[in-house]
């Protein structure tokens, strides 16, 4: 074991349709909430995500739009689902010094493209 292994943290995504979840070495599940966004459609800056933008569903103002950026399987939004990971990961950093290793797990059924946007959203 080296000296940085001692600060870093091993975290693992399920990154699924209905929710994402985050699992952290030694804490456990952190996080589990709706993969769900809100987010202003004319600049796509994201506004709230998982519970929150599940309490916005149907009750959203004409400017914002609350989505799944995950359906049936497949990344069906790659920015809003990147945002979204992005969010959800920085949220379970705030009290880790740093991640050496992260593992996501991805529905089935996304492609080779989806897959690298996905890796790239978790660097």
């Amino acid at each position: 074991m080296g000296i940085f292994d001692l600060f870093a943290t091993d975290i693992a995504i399920d990154l699924g349709t209905a929710n994402t979840l985050i699992y952290i070495k030694g804490k456990g599940i952190v996080l589990n909430e709706p993969s769900i966004v809100a987010f202003d459609k004319n600049t796509k800056r994201i506004i709230a995500l998982g519970n929150k933008a599940k309490e916005m569903q149907g009750r959203e103002h004409k400017e914002i739009r609350v989505t799944r950026p995950m359906r049936d399987g497949v990344i069906a939004d790659f920015e809003i689902a990147e945002g979204m990971i992005r969010a959800f990961i920085k949220r379970v950093r705030a009290g880790i010094l740093s991640s050496r290793k992260v593992v996501m797990a991805v529905p089935s059924g996304v492609t080779e493209v989806e897959k690298r946007a996905v890796r790239d959203s978790a660097e």
